[in-house]
């Protein structure tokens, strides 16, 4: 197979794999905007995770709310969890690898914030520690789902939205959160602020 022929049998797989998704992602899309936007007209934050690659997704995520994402409108409060080098390095060595999200979620969560929790590999156990510390502040959580972990549901609440993707390798599941993480900040700041009149490309 030459190079050709891989990028075109990967784009078409990541287009047709997305077109299949929207139908079971849409309602668990569409609860996440709505639990952030209401938790952001209340005056609370979004926080997001991730490990490994999903940590740079949850960047991204921050990222779009704190910007402009595709118009001119004022900063959301959103903060990433490992955007800050000194502060996981600090956490990691003085109490463990496990513990560098939960420790900033029991320190700067508070009720009714929500985590955004990005899982494209199955939970880490950075992850599941800051699961615990969700629901120890009793924040609100959305979970981005590979479908490798089954046992995160047990972390947590009645009405936490889980957006799950089929049991896919990693690199594809890290493509579909990338895309179903664009449509929600979307979403948000259509519900927010209104729709968009830019051209979609």
């Amino acid at each position: 197979m030459d190079h050709y022929e891989l990028l075109a049998g990967n784009c078409q797989g990541t287009i047709e794999a997305l077109a299949m998704a929207v139908d079971p992602a849409a309602p668990a899309l569409s609860a996440a905007a709505e639990l952030m936007t209401g938790a952001m007209l209340s005056e609370h934050k979004v926080m997001a995770c991730g490990s490994g690659p999903d940590a740079a997704l949850a960047q991204l995520f921050a990222i779009n709310l704190l910007g402009h994402f595709q118009q001119e409108r004022p900063a959301l409060p959103a903060l990433a969890l490992a955007a800050d080098g000194g502060v996981v390095g600090a956490i990691a060595t003085s109490e463990g690898t496990d513990e560098i999200y939960a420790r900033q979620l029991l320190a700067l969560g508070q009720a009714e914030d929500v985590l955004l929790c990005i899982a494209s590999a199955g939970l880490s156990p950075q992850l599941r520690r800051a699961l615990e510390a969700a629901r120890e502040r009793n924040m609100a959580v959305v979970m981005l789902s590979n479908g490798v972990d089954d046992t995160f549901p047990l972390l947590l609440r009645e009405g936490d939205p889980v957006i799950a993707l089929d049991r896919i390798a990693p690199a594809r599941a890290l493509e579909r959160h990338t895309v179903l993480l664009q449509n929600l900040c979307e979403l948000i700041d259509h519900a927010l602020f209104g729709g968009f009149t830019g051209q979609h490309l």
